[in-house]
Formats: structure tokens, sequence, C-alpha cells
């Protein structure tokens, strides 16, 4: 497989607001596969997000031990029938065996970027980790990097999707994929973690429905507190691979990990931030309420997140 990244970052971050209407807008989907296998019917979620990446249990306890919890959120479905949800303020959400399940994927802020050789930046929901300027990953050479993102576009290949770098190149035009060939490539596929293999180790069942009161409306509404998230990463630190159990031990150290690095994402937050993603997502959508129909310049990012710790991204001249 190999692919032209450089400039693009169309898998990082939301780029349906820069579709001429509204029909190309709603035709944009998740890029990537249901929960349970790719025979089935694909379930819609909650949030809005169209390029959700899912996490592994061990890299949200990762996330949680770096103080990184600002990063992570939740995503709940809803279910295709009755006979497979739970009834939370008012939805259907999907469930197995009664407990509502969820993912855990990276937050998007709103940040000027320009993708696909823009000249001028937009405020796109961007992947809390992308560096607006250079449209590089900060954490691409580090332990925290997702196995998932290291793995795409190969998953979706290998489940005959449509990959993120066609739907690029079918609206906006240049070569993304270059090559598509993944017989090389079998050991990175390992993870699809596909149907009952992802129970516990990538799709999470809340074991207290109730607990989730007001969480799943607010989720719906793209209004997640800290708390909301914190109770939800908790549970997935909890879970335990191919299991509906969870561990009481972890679920306190999770939610503890959690709340003592929480940010809302809209000004509040708790006395002490683990590193830089807390303090620059309020930040980024700090200044977006601000800005008016201004978008600064991609090079803000120095200031809101280099300045608070993010790591530099070489730029695309130092890779050739």
């Amino acid at each position: 497989m190999e692919v032209n990244c450089r400039g693009c970052a169309g898998c990082c971050l939301d780029w349906r607001p820069l579709l001429e209407n509204d029909a190309d807008r709603s035709t944009h989907r998740q890029r990537r596969a249901p929960f349970n296998d790719e025979s089935e019917t694909e379930r819609t979620p909650l949030d809005e997000d169209t390029s959700f990446v899912a996490l592994t249990r061990d890299e949200v306890r990762a996330f949680l031990e770096a103080g990184m919890a600002p990063a992570l959120t939740p995503r709940f479905w809803r279910a295709r029938d009755a006979d497979e949800g739970v009834e939370i303020d008012g939805h259907s959400v999907a469930a197995v065996a009664g407990r509502p399940v969820f993912f855990v994927g990276l937050r998007k802020p709103p940040k000027p970027v320009a993708p696909f050789d823009r000249e001028e930046p937009a405020w796109l929901p961007t992947c809390v980790f992308l560096d607006p300027a250079t449209l590089q990953c900060r954490i691409h050479d580090d332990e925290l990097f997702p196995g998932e993102c290291g793995a795409y576009p190969k998953h979706n290949i290998a489940l005959e999707q449509e990959t993120e770098c066609e739907r690029v190149e079918s609206n906006f035009g240049g070569e993304r994929l270059l090559e598509a060939g993944i017989e090389d490539d079998a050991g990175d596929l390992d993870g699809l973690l596909l149907g009952s293999q992802a129970l516990g180790a990538k799709l999470f069942a809340h074991p207290r429905p109730d607990a989730l009161e007001g969480i799943v409306e607010r989720t719906a509404a793209g209004e997640l507190t800290a708390a909301d998230r914190a109770e939800c990463l908790a549970v997935a630190a909890a879970s335990s691979p191919g299991t509906l159990a969870t561990s009481d031990h972890h679920y306190e150290r999770g939610k503890e990990r959690a709340l003592e690095t929480a940010t809302d994402g809209h000004g509040a937050a708790a006395e002490r931030d683990g590193s830089w993603v807390g303090p620059a997502i309020r930040e980024w959508y700090r200044r977006k309420r601000n800005a008016g129909e201004t978008v600064p310049s991609s090079d803000t990012a120095t200031a809101v997140e280099e300045a608070r710790g993010a790591p530099e991204t070489p730029g695309w001249d130092a890779l050739e």
C-alpha cells in the first residue's frame, strides 16, 4: 500500500464544511467499518464525527496514565431495532446483553486548517493531535500513536470499504491512494477486532445503563462534559477483552485519572492538567468563539499547542 498524505489529513479532520452543497455533505459517511462486522447494516452513531478512530482498552489506559484524558471521547450508536437497544434519554442505544456499548476515540476541537492545497484556512473539527500548520500528527512516532491510525487505510481496503483517500480524490482531485495492495501487510490487519473479538478490547459495554442518563442526550447534542467522558473512559479502562466483565480497581483508577485532567472544552477544567492537551483544547474553543467570521493562520498552533508543550512536527520537506 502507498498513500500520498502530504497536504491532506483528510482522515484526521471533518472536511464536510468545505463541500459546496448540503447534498454532498449529507452523503459523506463514517469512513470506518461498523463496530460488529462488515456484513451487517451499519449503525448510526449519536455523534457527528465522520472519521472516528476507535482505541483499544490498553490505549485508553495509556492515554489516561499520560494525563491525556481530555483528548478522548466516547461514541454510542442508535440501535437498529428495539431488540438490540436500551432506552436512555429517549434514544434507543445499541447494546450487548442489555449493556449499552461504545467506542472511545480522539476528540476534534476546531482548528484553522487548510487541507487539499487550499490557500486559506477554515475552522474545521480536527484531531487534537494534528498540527494545523504541517498537517502532520504530533504523536506519530510516540508510543501513544493509536494502532488504528497506523493501520489506516489498510483496514478499509481489507474490508473492501471506500477509503478516505478515495473520497478526497473524488471531491478535491489529486492522487492520494497511490497503490492499494496490502498483501505484504497481513500482520497489520490483526488489529481489526471484529465481532466478538472487539468486546472488551475495543467495544466497551457499560454495566450500569442508569449511569448514562444525561450522558447519552449530551452526546447527541455535542455537549459532553468532562465528568461524562470520565465515566465512559473509566469503564473502558476497566473492561476485560472477550467478556462483559469490568474491574472495580481499574474503574476507580481510570476515573480518578480522567477527572484529574478534566476539561469540557468550553472553559471549565480541573485545577491540574496533566499535559498540553486540555489547555490547548480549551484555547481552541475560546478562539473559535471569539473569532467571529475571522479565521486565523494555521501557524496559530505554535502559540496554542507548542507553547503549552505539544511536540513539534518535522514538516514534509524533512521527510523527503
